[in-house]
């Protein structure tokens, strides 16, 4: 083992898990991580940022602080190539690195192409929030300024796509925010979906604390989006038009740009997995996770992530070894804020098939309407604390 090199590309939740899980399972392995920055803003938080609950620097986690301490070694820059076939990868600097396996964690990229009327260039006005950043405190301005019972219009992506329940979170949280500054102003979801996740306890959440404010339309009703009027915040749909103050595009997703080096990727956008250790089913000694990876049903979250990057890193030191790696138990536990002390969850537990090499729901469960959303709001602040601890140190 100690003369194997793993690579794992990306120091968001599923590569720097991965990484500190190689090093816990075989200390003398040669670990590398790449990420092309060094100081990384988390995903999970951000809809808090939006709402003013929390400032954005809470954000902040250093990704190459606590990897060197467990004796890993960090690169800062960009992947500029993939050869599969060497089994080599090239960084912007010029530095060549060999490897016997490659963990891939590319997170996930926009489908610019999907929605007309909506690309990159016109996120810059009109946010889509979906990456921690200069997103996020844009949206959060155009809150701020939103005119006295103005509405706030977000459009919400079909499955899959990063953080499911994510977007019915924004909104509760908005609405909090607006409830006590600007209490006539609506906000309207236009949802790509017919249900959505943790939708009788969402649902409950904006009758009792935001009667009246928040509206959920499915694509059901009104159709999918047919194209999006940025110039005038206008959202056509299939059988009609919404006008808003405030636009919150999430776009369709796709799998992180540098899965292209490799061609990890296929029609769908998504990486294809063998879930027994995630390795791709398209190249061989490269393994994808997190975000990127098609794991159905298992959602895309940051605590999925952080269980895939466990069972991929067993995986590999046992592949490593020669021996046949173990067939894993994965979980998804998610909580979303619907109001600054009060959360609702969702579980999933998934079991490998080999027969089919997929994955199974083998149990689930989630929040009642009638739940004590207080404890679990309680439950929420240390899950989150703990999830940035063991991901971030």
């Amino acid at each position: 083992m100690s003369s194997a090199k793993v690579v794992v590309a990306g120091g968001g939740f599923a590569g720097l898990n991965a990484a500190k899980a190689l090093k816990s399972v075989a200390p003398e392995l040669q670990v590398f991580l790449i990420e092309k920055n060094r100081s990384y803003l988390s995903c999970p938080g951000s809809n808090q940022v939006i709402a003013g609950m929390t400032p954005i620097e809470a954000l902040a986690h250093d990704v190459a602080s606590d990897p060197e301490a467990l004796g890993i070694s960090v690169i800062i820059d960009n992947i500029t190539r993939i050869d599969s076939r060497l089994k080599s990868i090239t960084l912007a600097g010029g530095q060549s690195l060999p490897f016997d396996r490659l963990i891939m964690a590319p997170g996930m990229d926009f489908r610019w192409d999907v929605i007309e009327g909506y690309n990159e260039a016109a996120s810059t006005t009109i946010p889509h929030a979906w990456k921690a950043g200069e997103q996020t405190e844009l949206l959060k301005r155009q809150i701020v300024a939103l005119r006295p019972g103005g509405r706030v219009v977000i459009t919400v992506p079909d499955n899959p796509y990063r953080c499911p329940p994510g977007p019915y979170e924004r909104a509760s949280l908005i609405a909090h925010y607006l409830k006590h500054h600007n209490p006539r102003a609506k906000i309207l979801i236009l949802d790509a979906k017919t249900r959505f996740p943790k939708q009788p306890a969402f649902s409950h959440a904006w009758h009792q604390f935001y009667p009246g404010m928040v509206e959920w339309i499915s694509s059901e009703r009104e159709g999918v989006i047919d194209h999006v009027d940025t110039r005038r915040r206008v959202v056509h749909t299939e059988f009609n038009r919404y006008d808003a103050d405030v636009l919150n595009v999430i776009p369709p997703q796709r799998a992180g740009n540098i899965a292209t080096l490799a061609d990890l990727h296929d029609e769908t956008g998504w990486c294809p997995v063998d879930p027994l250790t995630f390795e791709s089913l398209r190249v061989p000694d490269i393994h994808v996770i997190g975000d990127a990876c098609s794991a159905a049903p298992m959602p895309k979250s940051a605590f999925s992530a952080q269980s895939q990057a466990r069972a991929c890193a067993s995986a590999v030191v046992n592949l490593l070894n020669g021996q046949v790696p173990t067939p894993p138990r994965l979980i998804n536990h998610c909580y979303s804020f619907v109001a600054p002390e009060r959360a609702i969850s969702v579980t999933g537990v998934y079991g490998y098939q080999p027969a089919t090499r997929t994955l199974e729901s083998l149990s689930s469960g989630e929040t009642a309407p009638d739940g004590n959303w207080i404890r679990e709001g309680e439950f929420a602040r240390d899950w989150y604390g703990l999830m940035m601890k063991e991901t971030f140190g």
